[in-house]
């Protein structure tokens, strides 16, 4: 597809010139699109975002999502706040959703309403259905 090769050209052209956090994060990004089987073997993108540096409930929601909900899986706001060890702080897991820095890498996408409904997202409801259609399908894909 043309339209294919010329984004994977843009994305490539100049790329001696990247830093290494920024080509893993291409990379990661690449395999996310286009190849997620290799996705378990790329190393996650270092992380310098002050969010996620500090101590605070919402890094330890970030981290444990980025963790734990893996490509195809989606859990509910409450089921996150569970493994984030609080229970009852299904709202602030909607904070912290919202505050994600960098959407996509660490997949808030995969946070859904505990009644089934995908809930909101920053990038628009569009788009979040969207993702999680993308990894339904390419996560059938690997199991055949």
């Amino acid at each position: 597809n043309r339209a294919e090769s010329l984004a994977a050209c843009e994305v490539c052209e100049g790329a001696e010139e990247m830093t290494e956090p920024l080509k893993q994060c291409t990379a990661w990004l690449h395999a996310y699109f286009c190849e997620p089987a290799r996705m378990a073997s790329l190393p996650v993108p270092a992380f310098h975002h002050p969010l996620l540096r500090r101590d605070s409930f919402t890094r330890q929601v970030l981290w444990t999502l980025l963790r734990d909900v893996k490509f195809g899986e989606a859990v509910s706001y409450k089921q996150l706040a569970d493994l984030a060890g609080n229970s009852r702080a299904a709202r602030a897991v909607g904070g912290a959703m919202r505050s994600n820095p960098i959407p996509i890498i660490i997949p808030c996408h995969r946070v859904i309403c505990s009644s089934g409904r995908t809930g909101n997202y920053g990038g628009g409801n569009l788009m979040k259905e969207w993702l999680l259609s993308h990894e339904k399908l390419q996560k059938e894909k690997l199991a055949y």
